[in-house]
């Protein structure tokens, strides 16, 4: 379903088994068309917008997201010849990694909503993702250590292996990440990440990444 007010999200509603929205519009007709109708609504509003119209209504805060965006003669690119990424590698080894990975997620943080369903959401997208030819592995002394999951220029998952993380190596993933999308032609490189994410913004920071657009996340659910 779409109207200019609202469009339906299906690959959530097949996840989730309810039907979900994302709200286009930030005003009270909105809110009064969807009061009573069943379902779970998503809004993005700018941090600074006057929230009364979502208590009102019953939405609940669930995150806030920041898009870091860079060009590649602004990025700070790590080197380690160990680091690498492959194109081939099996995708049940990337759901391996991607389970359970995204914590910081705004559907992980709703506390409506069921926890492994939410990590399933995040496996069925990387899925999709792979299937269109939009991941590829992120790789140490050839052995799989993470993902990127890509959409054109824009990255819009990513995750490391247990065994990767606190090592100091992100920095080498995501330089040998970026310079492959780079040489793909694009000119510019984003992202969207949660605010509360810290070692992920710290680590796009420290790759030359500046931020942009912040929104708050509100959700409901009518049942």
């Amino acid at each position: 379903m779409k109207s200019e007010l609202f469009t339906s999200t299906p690959w959530d509603a097949k996840t989730f088994n309810i039907d979900t929205y994302e709200i286009i519009r930030y005003e009270e007709e909105v809110f009064k068309t969807i009061h009573n109708m069943p379902g779970h609504f998503t809004i993005k509003v700018d941090p600074l917008e006057d929230k009364k119209l979502l208590h009102k209504y019953g939405f609940y805060y669930c995150d806030t997201l920041l898009e870091p965006y860079c060009k590649k003669d602004k990025m700070t690119f790590f080197s380690d010849e160990a680091a690498g990424i492959s194109c081939s590698a099996p995708i049940d080894k990337l759901v391996a990694i991607s389970n359970g990975a995204y914590t910081h997620g705004r559907f992980h943080r709703d506390f409506n909503l069921s926890k492994p369903l939410a990590d399933l959401r995040y496996d069925n997208w990387l899925r999709d993702l792979h299937e269109r030819g939009g991941v590829f592995a992120l790789t140490y002394k050839n052995e799989i250590a993470g993902f990127f999951g890509t959409n054109g220029n824009l990255i819009v998952l990513h995750a490391l292996s247990d065994q990767y993380k606190g090592r100091g190596l992100a920095k080498f993933f995501w330089s040998a990440a970026c310079m492959h999308l780079f040489d793909q032609g694009h000119e510019e490189l984003k992202s969207s990440i949660s605010a509360t994410n810290l070692s992920v913004l710290n680590l796009y920071a420290s790759l030359g990444f500046k931020f942009r657009n912040p929104h708050d996340v509100y959700h409901k659910l009518n049942s």
